[in-house]
C-alpha cells in the first residue's frame, strides 16, 4: 500500500481591524482551505457620554468574512477588557458563533461582582460558551489553535497559538495573539495595577511568549505609538521583543521588570470606559437586564474623600 502523502500546510488568513478610539485591534483569522474563521477581541461601539452604542466596527468585520464566504465559528476574548466593551453577543447573535474565554474568568467575576454589587450575576463562568484551559487545543478548520494562560495583567488573560496543519515542516512559522500581555518593543508592557494584576506573574508570562522561536509573529491587542512614532503597529515577532521591548528585553531581570512595571503603573489614569467595561465584558458583553423602561443600566461606584 502506497503512504499517502500529507496534505499541504496552510496558513491562516490574518485580518487586523483598527479601532482609533479605543486603540485596540481585533483579528479576523481564517483557514482558507475550509472556510473556517475565528474573531478575536471584536469591540462594541460606544460613547461613554451619551451611553449609546452601535455595531458598525463588528459589521465592518462580518462583512469582509462575507466576502470570502468565510463562516466565523467561534469568538475569542484574550481576557475581560478594561478599555472597550466587546461585541461578542452581536457576532454570536448574528453567526451563532459560541464566545471563548480563558477559564480564570471566574476569578475576575469574584473580583468585581462585589465591586459594583452585581448580586445577580453568576461567578462560574457560565455567561460564556466555552471557558478554555491552559494547554487545551481545538481547530478552526486545519488550523489548530493552542491556548496559553499568561496573567499577570489580569488573572485570566490568555494568549492563543495558531498552527498551519504540519507545521513541523517548517514552511510556516507560529503565531501567537497575546491580548495585553506585550505592546510594541517601543511602547513596553501592559499594566498590572488592576485588581487581581500582579508584575511577577506578567514577568513570568512574557518569559513564556518570548520562550517561542524568534520568528514567531505576534499579534498585539492594543497598540499606543510610542513617542518618535507616527503610525499605529500591532504586528512584531519573539526576536524583536527579545532584542528591543523597552520593559522587558533580554538581559532584564525580574526584579529590575518588577520595580519597574509598579513604579510606572502608580502614574496611569484610569481607562476612560474603565467602569462600563468590566461591567459588561465579565458578563461575555452581555447588558444588564432592561428595566421596566426598556433600558439597561450600568453602575458607577463613587467614593468621596473628606480629607483635606
Amino acid at each position: 500500500m502506497s503512504q499517502q502523502p500529507d496534505p499541504p500546510s496552510i496558513s491562516p488568513v490574518i485580518r487586523a481591524f483598527f479601532d482609533e478610539p479605543t486603540n485596540t485591534i481585533s483579528y479576523l483569522v481564517a483557514d482558507p482551505a475550509t472556510g473556517e474563521a475565528a474573531i478575536i477581541d471584536p469591540v462594541l461601539d460606544f460613547d461613554v457620554a451619551s451611553g449609546k452604542g452601535g455595531v458598525k466596527s463588528a459589521r465592518k468585520i462580518l462583512d469582509y468574512a462575507g466576502q470570502y464566504g468565510w463562516r466565523i465559528v467561534i469568538v475569542l476574548e484574550t481576557h475581560a477588557h478594561a478599555d472597550h466593551l466587546s461585541a461578542a453577543p452581536y457576532i454570536k447573535a448574528m453567526t451563532g458563533a459560541p464566545i471563548g474565554i480563558g477559564e480564570h474568568i471566574k476569578d475576575v467575576q469574584k473580583i468585581f461582582r462585589p465591586v459594583f454589587a452585581l448580586n445577580d450575576m453568576k461567578t462560574d463562568g457560565s455567561d460564556f460558551d466555552r471557558l478554555l484551559r491552559d494547554g487545551d487545543k481545538f481547530s478552526i478548520g486545519q488550523l489548530i489553535v493552542t491556548v496559553l494562560h499568561v496573567p499577570g495583567h489580569t488573572p485570566a488573560d490568555v494568549a492563543y497559538n495558531i498552527r498551519a496543519n504540519h507545521i513541523d515542516s517548517g514552511e510556516d512559522s507560529d503565531v501567537l495573539f497575546v491580548g495585553d500581555t506585550l505592546f510594541m518593543p517601543d511602547y513596553g508592557t501592559a499594566r498590572t495595577d488592576f485588581p487581581g494584576g500582579d508584575a511577577r506573574t506578567l514577568y513570568r508570562s512574557i518569559r513564556r511568549v518570548l520562550s517561542f522561536p524568534d520568528d514567531t509573529r505576534l499579534f498585539l491587542c492594543h497598540d499606543y505609538k510610542a513617542p518618535g512614532r507616527d503610525d499605529y503597529r500591532w504586528e512584531t515577532t519573539v526576536g524583536e521583543e527579545k532584542r528591543n521591548n523597552i520593559h522587558v528585553h533580554e538581559g532584564v531581570s525580574e526584579d529590575e521588570f518588577v520595580a519597574m512595571r509598579e513604579a510606572r503603573d502608580a502614574t496611569l489614569v484610569v481607562p476612560k470606559l474603565l467602569l462600563p467595561s468590566i461591567q459588561v465584558n465579565i458578563r461575555a458583553g452581555q447588558l444588564p437586564v432592561a428595566e421596566a423602561n426598556g433600558v439597561s443600566y450600568l453602575k458607577i461606584p463613587i467614593q468621596i474623600e473628606t480629607d483635606a
